[in-house]
């Protein structure tokens, strides 16, 4: 109740109460002092003598309150400034009523206008406070407010504690210190807990968010705190220091982020690669992966070639919905088919293609993940290596024009069964193009993409906004790296340049050092690199050694004949594959081995037939 009445008012109702407040106050400070005054008798023919006198006060006192700006200020702003404009405003209207005094006749002594003043000063200032505390009280109980924990009771917390006791949506509730010296007492009116009861106390007193106000400290140590407090359940936030804030004191500089040029090696090629909506254009596309972060990005880059169809394929429903979702937002009226299936559904995939008619398939679904497929090596090579058959048999059966397969520079001499299913995948492939005239099949190959699920710079901005360590595999690890953009890009124009059984490669460049991309983004990010020569640095790179499978360095080219294509930036590997009888042996031995589920015998096929096309490489490149 008293929360709407104290809402309701106007601003020009609180200034009339608060005239009214010390009107009501003059007479009786006036009063008071006569009691008080041992001199005087306060019977009624004095009070009677003084009436005008009060009233002339009175009057006074409503236009020197204007004038001090004493009925402008908010009661939550009312403190020491607003206590000495009071002790003005009292000490002024008792000296004017002394000059009255003297003036009227009313003969009453110096002392009882000592006294009036102090008085008047004294009511004047508590009734503000009161209704200031009442008024705060009504605000805080009539709605929810933000129950807030303090990390530091130092300088900085205290300062926010003062600060947040005049916001009405924000409680602060107590402070948590490591210094075990402050621990049990009470500052700035909060008691002091020791970090062993945050838990607790986020609990117990129903916290909703923890602020780290501990400025003095590194931007690591920071962030692993806030790292340890995910758990519990409370929005975490660090504040730096009010000084920091307004520019006085050390300030961390501010950085740049890692240039895209310096994470490539080398300049990017959007710009350098031409357009290919030519190709696109009126054409009915399906897209396996599409919720991907390859087959999502395909399909953006479609969107500007105005095809009459895209086909979205995926087995994740999260990833489809997406997807369709955005498409659908900036699509402009284009015919999108969402459809939630494996491309391992033989049957579903043959009646997707013939039902909506498909030109050009885009074949992007894969476990791409080296770690996981390492540990799931039968899911890895079933959906990698069968997937990629299923779907290309049966757009061959459909009648595709063309059928791109997006694969990686892992699938080159690999060392992993991730690198050896593309590979295989790859194989099939080639197999297919060699004997089938109608569909042209082809192979696009690239390296590490920036940004994907799964790729080390989303890693390492993880492990750099917790406090480090940044982790490395190896020190002298290399790898090739490229926008999405330009991979999806390439993939598009290998379609429109795809003859049937080729592989395409995009110049990338150099290889990029891992260590020095990680340097590079530590520092990108303000922080220095803990080491030997640094010791006292912010962020350590930890060496972890190499995983199973993972190679110091990646190629993309098995053999080192190269054919130039329309674009100078993107070649055309000459690579030999597997004949058609090896081919179906192959995936005869692994079929049996999945459904066996006999690990020992798939790495045994994947490592023989592999090899054998490796062989044959190099047989025929002597």
């Amino acid at each position: 109740m008293f929360y709407k009445i104290v809402t309701a008012l106007s601003r020009a109702q609180k200034q009339a109460l608060f005239i009214l407040m010390d009107a009501i106050v003059v007479p009786l400070a006036m009063f008071a002092a006569l009691v008080l005054a041992a001199t005087v008798t306060p019977d009624s023919t004095t009070v009677s003598a003084l009436l005008p006198l009060v009233l002339i006060l009175n009057v006074t006192a409503v236009g020197l309150g204007w004038w001090l700006g004493l009925t402008r200020i908010t009661l939550n702003a009312y403190e020491m400034r607003g206590v000495i404009r009071t002790a003005t405003y009292a000490g002024l209207l008792a000296a004017l009523g002394l000059a009255l005094n003297a003036a009227m006749g009313t003969g009453l002594p110096l002392g009882a206008f000592v006294i009036f003043g102090l008085l008047l000063l004294v009511m004047s200032a508590t009734w503000r406070i009161a209704l200031r505390q009442f008024t705060l009280h009504v605000y805080r109980h009539g709605k929810d407010r933000m129950r807030v924990l303090i990390y530091g009771a130092g300088q900085t917390g205290q300062q926010l504690v003062a600060a947040l006791r005049h916001d009405e949506a924000i409680l602060p509730v107590a402070f948590i210190d490591d210094n075990p010296t402050l621990q049990s007492l009470m500052v700035s009116g909060l008691r002091v807990h020791a970090p062993s009861s945050l838990k607790k106390l986020v609990l117990d007193k129903d916290i909703d968010r923890v602020v780290l106000a501990m400025p003095s400290i590194s931007q690591p140590a920071i962030a692993r705190i806030a790292h340890k407090l995910r758990h519990i359940g409370c929005e975490v936030h660090a504040l730096p220091s009010f000084a920091a804030m307004v520019g006085e004191g050390e300030i961390r500089k501010q950085v740049s982020p890692v240039s895209i040029q310096d994470l490539l090696g080398r300049s990017r090629l959007e710009s350098e690669l031409p357009g290919v909506s030519h190709v696109y254009s009126g054409r009915r596309i399906l897209v396996s992966g599409a919720g991907g972060s390859i087959g999502s990005e395909l399909c953006r880059q479609l969107i500007a070639c105005k095809p009459a169809c895209v086909v979205l394929v995926d087995h994740s429903e999260l990833a489809l919905y997406n997807i369709d979702k955005e498409l659908r937002d900036i699509g402009d009226g284009l015919h999108i088919v969402p459809v939630l299936a494996s491309v391992l559904d033989e049957q579903r995939m043959r009646d997707v293609l013939i039902e909506h008619d498909i030109d050009v398939v885009l074949h992007a679904a894969a476990y791409k993940h080296l770690p996981l497929v390492e540990k799931n090596v039968m899911a890895g090579l079933r959906n990698n290596v069968l997937g990629t058959k299923v779907l290309a048999e049966a757009s061959r059966a459909a009648g595709v024009d063309r059928f791109i397969l997006v694969s990686t520079d892992k699938a080159v001499r690999p060392t992993n069964v991730m690198g050896a299913s593309k590979r295989l995948a790859e194989l099939v492939i080639q197999d297919l193009a060699a004997r089938t005239p109608g569909t042209r099949f082809s192979i696009v190959r690239f390296g590490n993409v920036l940004g994907s699920s799964g790729s080390v710079i989303p890693l390492f901005e993880e492990q750099i906004a917790r406090g480090g360590p940044v982790t490395l595999t190896d020190p002298q690890v290399t790898r090739y790296f490229m926008t999405i953009s330009e991979a999806a890009r390439l993939v598009l124009l290998a379609g429109s340049f795809a003859r049937g059984g080729d592989v395409f490669v995009l110049d990338m460049g150099d290889p990029v050092p891992i260590r020095k991309l990680a340097r590079q983004m530590i520092e990108g990010a303000g922080f220095s690199v803990r080491d030997d020569d640094n010791p006292g640095g912010d962020i350590e790179i930890k060496i972890t050694g190499l995983r199973p499978g993972e190679k110091l360095h990646e190629e993309l080219l098995i053999s080192p004949d190269m054919l130039t294509t329309p674009h100078t930036k993107i070649l055309r590997a000459q690579e030999s594959f597997l004949s058609e009888f090896e081919m179906a042996t192959a995936l005869k031995d692994l079929r049996l081995a999945i459904e066996a589920y006999d690990e020992a015998a798939a790495r045994a096929v994947i490592l023989r037939w592999v090899e054998q096309a490796e062989l044959d490489e190099a047989a025929q490149s002597v």
